[in-house]
């Protein structure tokens, strides 16, 4: 038997954003096997830091843990985008000094997560869809400095990592620009069952 953990932000806790369509969590519960259970404790608008209050809620029986954090950090300098600069060279270091921040606080939060001794399943910041062009290009360009350190972080824990980037392809995996719908939805699910069904298959190899 698994009980699957969600941990993060509205990438895992979409409710709000599908009000009447199925979230997240109850397309993961409607697949599961017999026995088999899944837990919420993402919280929409969850930053990196509010994960380590999210796994003191573990359950006792928790076997799998799902962690999508990061898109609220990103947002949370997206004005940076709009900041005027007197050279390419100024702006590049200001996104540098960004991104090692979030790498020191991703692979603090990481390594606290790792700790519980469960395996993870990592998802990367998937890509917005905003409807003008130039928002869309800054903003995936922008996302890339963030998805650099949550990969590596994720191959260098040894962790699974699901690329929320390649499987939101289409404008139905959107709510809105920038949260799931229930097509989205379903395809998370889908991920996670596969890359839980493998780990359960080697486990013990």
């Amino acid at each position: 038997m698994q009980h699957i953990i969600l941990l993060g932000d509205s990438t895992l806790d979409n409710a709000a954003y599908v009000p009447f369509n199925l979230d997240v969590i109850n397309l993961l519960r409607n697949r599961l096997p017999d026995g088999w259970k899944a837990t919420l404790l993402a919280r929409d608008g969850s930053m990196i830091n509010d994960i380590i209050y999210q796994l003191k809620q573990l359950p006792e029986d928790a076997s799998f843990l799902v962690l999508s954090v990061g898109g609220n950090d990103a947002l949370s300098h997206a004005d940076i985008l709009n900041e005027r600069a007197n050279s390419v060279s100024e702006v590049l270091l200001k996104l540098a000094d960004i991104q090692d921040a979030f790498r020191n606080n991703y692979r603090m939060m990481l390594k606290n997560a790792l700790s519980y001794k469960l395996p993870i399943l990592i998802c990367t910041i998937y890509y917005p869809r905003f409807p003008d062009p130039r928002v869309q290009k800054l903003s995936k360009l922008a996302l890339s400095i963030f998805n650099d350190c949550i990969t590596s972080e994720a191959f260098g824990s040894c962790s699974r990592l699901i690329d929320l980037r390649m499987i939101f392809n289409e404008d139905k995996d959107y709510a809105t620009p920038i949260e799931p719908s229930e097509k989205g939805g379903e395809k998370i699910t889908e991920a996670i069952l596969e890359a839980v069904n493998k780990h359960d298959l080697n486990k013990n190899k």
